[in-house]
C-alpha cells in the first residue's frame, strides 16, 4: 500500500503521518517513511553539498535569499537543476518506491509527484517543465498511490503554524497564497484523487478520517 499527504505548512502533515505510523506498527505493519521534495531530497542535497565543496560559494545555498533567485532566473541552470532533480524523482518513486511496496511495506510519502509539480511551477514560471521528456516519464513510472489525503489550512494560521515550529526556510505570505490557490482547486488537486481534510480540525477528529479511509479504525 501507498499512502500519501499534500497540503499547506503547519497543517499536521507531519503529526498525523506520525500517528499512523504508530498505529500501523501497533498492528505488526512494515512501515517505510518517505519524505521527497523535488529538488530537496537527501540524495539531492548531498550533491549540491559536493558541488559548492568544490566550487566555493559560488553555488547559492538553500533557503530564499537574492543569489539563489538571481541564479535560478539563467534558464540554463534552472533547467539543469530540473533535469537532475526529476531524474532523482524518478529513482525514487520508479525504483525505490516499487520495490519498497513490492516487498509488503506500507509505504507513507510526505509529498508526491503532484506537490513537486506545484513546487516547480512556482518556482520555474519561465519554464514549461511538464512538456520535458524526463517529467513525462516520472508521472508515467510513479505509482498510483492508494489513498491520497490533502490537509488544507488558511495562510494565516500556516504562517502562525510555521513560526511557532520556528521553520528554518518559511514561505513568504504571497507564496502560502499562491499554494493554497493551487491545493484548493480541484483541476490541480483532484478531488476524485484527493481526500480533502481542514487542517483547522481537532488532531483527533483529522486522525479518525485518516484511519477510516484506510479502514484500519476497528482491526
Amino acid at each position: 500500500m501507498i499512502i500519501t499527504f499534500s497540503g499547506m505548512d503547519g497543517a499536521g502533515k507531519t503529526t498525523q503521518i506520525n500517528l499512523l505510523k504508530e498505529k500501523l506498527k501497533n498492528k505488526d505493519k512494515k512501515v517505510y517513511y518517505m519524505w521527497a521534495r523535488g529538488g530537496y531530497t537527501p540524495g539531492f542535497e548531498t550533491l549540491k553539498f559536493l558541488i559548492r565543496k568544490l566550487l566555493g560559494k559560488s553555488i547559492p545555498k538553500a533557503g530564499h535569499s537574492e543569489s539563489r533567485k538571481k541564479a535560478m532566473s539563467n534558464t540554463f541552470i534552472s533547467r539543469i537543476w530540473l533535469y537532475i532533480a526529476i531524474f532523482d524523482m524518478i529513482w525514487l518513486y520508479g525504483v525505490v518506491l516499487r520495490v519498497k511496496s513490492s516487498f509488503g511495506k506500507v509505504v507513507i510519502c510526505d509529498r508526491f509527484v503532484d506537490d513537486t509539480a506545484l513546487d516547480f511551477t512556482l518556482n520555474f514560471p519561465q519554464i514549461d517543465f511538464s512538456n520535458m521528456l524526463v517529467w513525462k516519464i516520472l508521472t508515467k513510472i510513479a505509482p498510483k498511490p492508494d489513498k491520497s489525503f490533502l490537509l488544507l489550512l488558511p495562510v494565516e494560521i500556516s504562517m502562525k503554524r510555521s513560526l511557532e515550529k520556528d521553520e528554518p526556510f518559511p514561505d513568504s505570505k504571497e507564496t502560502l497564497e499562491q499554494r493554497l490557490f493551487y491545493y484548493s482547486n480541484k483541476t490541480f488537486f483532484h478531488e476524485k484523487k484527493y481526500i480533502r481534510i481542514d487542517g483547522q480540525n481537532p488532531l483527533l477528529d483529522i486522525e479518525k478520517c485518516i484511519h477510516e479511509n484506510l479502514g484500519i479504525i476497528n482491526q
